[in-house]
């Protein structure tokens, strides 16, 4: 695989992968990112949450190989 495709595939996964960071946080409000009172640091995750979260860490684990491979290449 030539560099070019693997730092296509890196963009795409990028794109993916914020994405699905941002539909993480969709429910939150801006003072619970930046560390203020938020009620929902303990719930638990069922259903479409949870499959997100986990889509989100094999994206992030797919990315991270991606990249460690296109690094060798160079």
């Amino acid at each position: 695989m030539s560099l070019s495709t693997l730092n296509i595939i890196q963009i795409v996964l990028g794109v993916f992968l914020v994405a699905l960071i941002l539909l993480q946080s969709k429910g939150n409000s801006f003072s619970g990112a930046m560390g203020g009172e938020n009620n929902s640091i303990f719930r638990t995750r069922r259903g479409f949450e949870l499959r997100l979260f986990q889509f989100t860490i094999v994206f992030a684990i797919i990315f991270v190989l991606i990249s460690l491979w296109a690094s060798f290449f160079q």
